[in-house]
Parts: C-alpha cells; structure tokens; sequence
C-alpha cells in the first residue's frame, strides 16, 4: 500500500500530496492541541474540570462557570491559539521561501517592524486622558505595515547575487536590535501610561483578551493560513532553488513577495493582539519537520497546531505558576526559544 494520499478539490484543479504518517501527526496534534484548550479553560484561581468546561461549550454548567469560562478565559486561550499559529505558520514560509533554518520573525527583525508601528499607534494616537483617539480596529494595520516594511528591508539588504542565510540572519539581528531602540524611543516620547502598558505588552502577552479582539483576529488569521496552505505547492518549489524554480514555470520572485506579504500579515496581526512573543515562529517549524518532513502540504498544518500548543502552555504556565503574580507569556517562549536558536545556529555552521 502506498505510503501516500492526494487529496484534491475543484475538480483536481487543487491538490495535495500527503504521507499518511503525517495525517497520523496532524490527528494526534489536532487532540493534543483540543486537550490543551480544555485544560488551560478549566485551570485559574477557580478550577473547572474538563467535563464542565465542555458543558460550558455546549451553553451547559452554572452560571458562574459560564461567566468565568465564556468572558474571561475563552478570548484569551483562542487569541493563544490563533496567534501561535500564524507566527508558526510565518516562521515556516520564511524558513521555506529563504531555504534558512535560522529564519524566524522574531530573529530577522520583523517582530520588531510591527512592534515600533504598534507602540507608534499607543503613543501618538492617545489623548490627555490616555484614550486612543482613534478605533483600536486600526491597529492590525499599523503593525501590518511595520512588519511588511521591515520584512522587504532585510530582504533588499541581504541580497548581494542571491540571499546567503547567514547574511540574512546578520542583517535581521542588527535590524531588530534597531526595531528594540526605536520602540523604546517610542515608549519615552509617548504617555507615561501607555509606555508602561507597552513594556509589559513588548514581552508578549494575551492578558486583558477581549471578544472584541478575537472578532478581528480570528477571521484575518484564518483567511491568511487558509491562503497560505493553498500555496503549499510554490513553496515546494522555491525550496528547491532559484535555478530549478524558474525551470519548471514558477515566478520566483513574484511569489517571494506575495510569501512576504502573506508572512508579514500573520506576524502583524500576531504582534498586534498579543506583542512580541518570542521564538514561536523558529521552534515550531524545526519540531513539524522533524516530525513530518520538509513537505508543506504537513510542514504547515502540523507546524500550526505545535505553535498554538506553545503559546496556549507558555500563557498557562505564566497565569498559573506564579499565581496571583502573571508572568507575560513571551518570556517563557523565549526561555526555551534562545537555547534553541543557539543550538541550531551550531548545527548549521558545523553542517
């Protein structure tokens, strides 16, 4: 029996070639994750069991469950989700588009770009009275557009006759640490309120989750790893190089861009509702390959599910560890993501 199954649809017109051990990967991260969810809702200074979290799902349980569970854990634990997500999903279209393993948001300065646009947005768009003067439904916006900046600037940069992987990793390296002092620049010419605000925030953090929130970022993340995945073929290509690429048809370029676009997107809207945390985007591609292979029909899907259970894990240990003291979520990314980093960094160079 052959070990892999194409799933098509519009009349064939959109393909997939999947091993049937990566749906296997995939079915058990889609439970891994939905455990996740369930147990993160349930655990607070009030703790709910599993079983009534989902009678709570189902408009079931007391009131006081519904209360705790719908307005106040439920927002915060989905934005965790989507968010891991659409970082992860960005770290592997760069990884993928660049052919570097080092690729990441964070580490190549794009975090940053939409982290100075967001506080940029706090700072000069607040009253006397610390009040955005304009809707908050704007900031996606802002923090897409930083992001999207900063992500064709590295790239302009680090091309001299092609894109060499450690060229762009020095290149993003100085980038992000000139993203760090213009946010912090940002952060002394703002509102005192709103610098501290930022500060907290800058870590990243999905604290203080609204519905509100997750009626624009939901939708937007979905719409953007839903197009990303239909695109899984290109990236295939584009890992194989320049040369074959354009042999077989494909427009490097163009398509580099759009990948660009699409990355800098997720990683805004990311940075947006849940700051710069950290790393996300690095781990979780590395542990989807290792799992399923270099394929993005798997990489991407499987890479998805991993960076939500990281975010959904690092916002439970960081609410419940220290309780009643909340720790951001991003630094316990970043905790286990600056090892890691390391450690590829001299997998690479002795590879």
């Amino acid at each position: 029996m052959s070990k892999n199954k194409t799933v098509r649809f519009l009349n064939g017109k959109v393909s997939f070639l999947f091993d049937r051990r990566a749906i296997k990967v995939f079915a058990i991260a889609a439970i891994t994750t939905a455990i996740i969810f369930i147990i993160s809702t349930g655990i607070g200074d009030m703790k709910i069991s599993p079983l009534s979290v989902i009678k709570v799902f189902f408009c079931g349980g007391t009131q006081m469950e519904q209360l705790v569970v719908t307005s106040l854990r439920l927002p915060r634990i989905i934005v965790a989700l989507m968010v891991g997500m659409s970082l992860a999903v960005a770290g592997a279209i760069l990884q993928g588009m660049i052919r570097n393993p080092l690729a990441s948001p964070d580490i190549l300065g794009i975090t940053g770009g939409a982290a100075v646009a967001v506080v940029g947005f706090l700072a000069f768009f607040s009253d006397e009275n610390n009040a955005l003067t304009v809707s908050i439904k704007w900031m996606p916006l802002a923090a897409f557009i930083g992001a999207g900046v900063i992500a064709i600037l590295v790239y302009i940069l680090a091309w001299k006759n092609g894109v060499s992987p450690f060229r762009l990793v020095l290149i993003g390296i100085g980038v992000s640490a000139l993203m760090q002092a213009l946010t912090t620049l940002m952060m002394i010419l703002g509102p005192i309120y709103r610098a501290s605000q930022a500060n907290i925030w800058i870590t990243g953090t999905v604290n203080g989750t609204t519905w509100d929130n997750v009626k624009i970022l939901v939708p937007i993340s979905v719409i953007l790893v839903m197009i990303a995945l239909f695109m899984t073929r290109d990236m295939n290509i584009q890992e194989l190089g320049d040369d074959i690429a354009t042999g077989v048809g494909s427009h490097v370029q163009r398509q580099r861009i759009f990948f660009l676009v699409i990355s800098a997107a997720l990683i805004g809207v990311s940075v947006a509702f849940a700051g710069g945390i950290g790393f996300v985007g690095l781990m979780a591609p590395h542990m989807a390959r290792r799992l399923v292979g270099s394929s993005f029909e798997a990489l991407l899907p499987v890479s998805a599910l991993i960076g939500g259970i990281l975010v959904m894990l690092a916002d439970l240990v960081g609410r419940t560890l220290f309780s009643p003291l909340e720790v951001p979520a991003g630094i316990f990314t970043s905790a286990i993501g600056a090892p890691y980093f390391i450690y590829l960094l001299f997998r690479t160079r002795n590879s």
